[in-house]
């Protein structure tokens, strides 16, 4: 699969060869982890990470010195790249701008993206086919600093109940930090403003059932420290999350991996990183290969916003964006 080029080697994937150069820095100090672990390791979970960003608009993130240096938001693919590597182009309204990002279609595209230092993959929760209309919807379930994983398993188990409800088919991974992600596929019929609006539906009726536990509540500095944040936030335009099976930039070079419901008991989000994930791709598969077969109708989740507008519930401001 590599073969060796002076200071560089050469992997052939899928038929295209990609040169990583300087295979030997050291991306992670404190697991002794290099740019070819990082390489091998994207290699090792293909077919999931592809499925996880096949034609998504993709922010990559970037650490061209290691986690020692600064990290990179790169929205737009440098000139230099192959001619194979695709690219879809998104514009930015507050800037007037446009940019080509990255747009991946094979595993030779990952591959390129780590010779360019890429660590986190953050894709769009729309396609090429129509950037404007999502087809994910995503459910953040972000710790605040006093949250212990107790609670955050206690909303999960509500936010599960509420999609069983619904008839939804919810996929979870852990975000490679402290919390967890549960992501929805979704019929593209609406824009970002609208499947925003049902996410907040759905965060407000798992807050209704935890209360104390969960919230909503729009300004970090209102949030109740120990409370777990249900963050419809991330439908909005232009924001990304680590996608599914993505690396991040901690120390202990973490994943955001698929789990099981079933095993949330008993697995924390440190259990998962690119030492264990090899092989537990290897045995499992991708936890997520069903999920482009499992397509949830928004329209419950919007009659639901339309009555919380109706009894006068306050919707917060559209995020920042681009």
């Amino acid at each position: 699969m590599a073969a060796a080029a002076g200071s560089a080697v050469e992997i052939d994937v899928g038929g295209r060869v990609v040169r990583v150069s300087h295979p030997d820095r050291v991306y992670f100090p404190a697991i002794g982890a290099t740019k070819l672990d990082l390489v091998e390791y994207y290699l090792a979970v293909g077919d999931g990470v592809v499925r996880a960003l096949r034609e998504r608009p993709c922010m990559l993130h970037r650490f061209p010195d290691g986690l020692a240096g600064d990290k990179v938001h790169q929205k737009r693919v440098p000139r230099g790249a192959p001619p194979w590597l695709q690219t879809v182009r998104v514009h930015f309204p507050r800037y007037n701008r446009d940019a080509d990002e990255l747009c991946v279609t094979e595993l030779a595209d990952v591959i390129w993206a780590v010779q360019m230092s890429t660590v986190e993959f953050h894709p769009w929760n729309s396609r090429r086919a129509d950037v404007e209309k999502p087809d994910e919807w995503r459910i953040d379930l972000d710790p605040m600093p006093d949250c212990g994983w107790d609670r955050a398993l206690r909303v999960a188990g509500v936010v599960r109940e509420v999609l069983g409800e619904l008839g939804a088919v919810g996929w979870p991974k852990t975000s490679g930090g402290r919390g967890l992600h549960v992501y929805v596929r979704i019929r593209p019929d609406h824009g970002f403003a609208d499947v925003r609006r049902a996410a907040l539906a759905f965060a407000r009726e798992v807050e209704r059932r935890v209360p104390g536990e969960a919230t909503t509540t729009w300004w970090r500095r209102d949030r109740d420290p120990a409370a777990l944040f249900v963050d419809y936030n991330q439908n909005a335009r232009d924001h990304t999350m680590a996608a599914a099976y993505s690396v991040r930039g901690v120390p202990e070079a973490r994943v955001s991996a698929p789990i099981r419901w079933d095993e949330l008991d008993t697995a924390t989000p440190k259990d998962f990183t690119i030492a264990t994930m090899t092989p537990r791709f290897a045995e499992l598969g991708d936890l997520h290969a069903g999920i482009d077969d499992a397509v949830f109708d928004l329209a419950p989740l919007l009659e639901w916003a339309e009555r919380d507008e109706r009894d006068g519930i306050e919707n917060p401001p559209e995020p920042g964006g681009d």
